[in-house]
């Protein structure tokens, strides 16, 4: 381990590694509408449904290097944490364990009816919605935003659109914190070969998931996976995955937010590993109600180590 680069994002470092955070990011919100996988349930013994939630915890829920940095602002802000693309709920599990109160938000009904059935005795909530277009009628003190989740939105209007959102469910003086990172930083000169695939078997049937590749298309980072189930006996079939992610800095986004009326807070970083690509956490936070108008100015975001 050492310092991470470029604010936090680092490189791909060690090809006997699993695959790192940044490849399964793009999994926290989305791969859930592949056709093939009603073809590869009635063959295998899960159903398309179990399917979703295998796929989703095994490129997703092994990643363990934000959750610090997630328990101390949620410990700092002390109420309810809305967790945005919470998936099957590997940040409102760990918080909830904590005695954290938190509402879990994914437009994904199966991961979080899985993560209610995980959540059972916890302080945990679930609300199916789009990150771009949730009404709770409630405020938080805290919104997380892990895994690149606000790089899934479709862009600037998406991102404006969950910006508004998020403002409008934040408590005067509340935070914001969002994390970010490029795709294609997972390959450089010297590490240009795939990890192993993330895998596990169930009755005897293998399910594995590989890195193929990053490549940019005009400006997304296109994040390519070939999912396979092998077995039983010489039974075999894939399909392949793309999730395109926004490439997008966090001082862009600290810019758009301005303009929205946030306030913006010292950066944070959640630093690279042998296995992770590092992150960038824009912190954000929504003014004191006297003063929250469209349009707000602020001072650009300091860099905190």
């Amino acid at each position: 381990m050492h310092a991470p680069r470029r604010e936090g994002a680092g490189r791909y470092r060690a090809p006997d590694h699993p695959i790192r955070a940044i490849s399964r990011h793009e999994a926290a919100c989305s791969l859930r509408s592949v056709d093939t996988r009603e073809s590869i349930a009635t063959r295998s013994a899960l159903s398309a449904t179990t399917l979703d939630v295998l796929w989703h915890d095994l490129e997703c829920s092994a990643y363990e290097e934000d959750l610090p940095l997630w328990r101390a602002l949620a410990g700092a802000t002390r109420g309810p944490v809305l967790d945005v693309g919470a998936g099957t709920g590997r940040v409102s599990l760990d918080l909830a364990t904590r005695g954290v109160a938190t509402v879990a938000l994914d437009a994904h009904a199966s991961l979080l009816e899985t993560l209610a059935h995980r959540a059972a005795g916890l302080p945990v909530e679930t609300v199916v919605a789009d990150a771009r277009g949730f009404v709770l009628r409630r405020r938080f003190p805290l919104v997380l935003v892990p895994m690149q989740t606000l790089q899934l939105l479709g862009g600037s209007s998406g991102r404006a659109a969950f910006l508004a959102r998020a403002l409008d469910h934040l408590e005067p003086g509340g935070l914001l914190a969002a994390a970010f990172a490029d795709a294609m930083e997972c390959f450089d000169e010297e590490r240009d070969m795939p990890p192993p695939p993330d895998a596990c078997e169930i009755a005897g049937v293998r399910y594995a998931s590989h890195l193929l590749a990053v490549n940019d298309e005009d400006g997304l980072a296109a994040i390519r996976r070939r999912r396979e189930v092998i077995g039983p006996g010489d039974y075999y079939e894939s399909y392949d995955v793309v999730v395109r992610l926004d490439r997008v800095t966090a001082h862009e986004v600290a810019a758009e937010a301005v303009e929205l009326g946030f306030l913006t807070e010292p950066f944070r970083f959640i630093p690279e590993t042998e296995e992770y690509l590092g992150s960038t956490v824009l912190v954000l936070r929504a003014p004191p109600l006297a003063t929250r108008v469209i349009g707000a100015t602020a001072a650009p975001p300091r860099l905190e180590a």
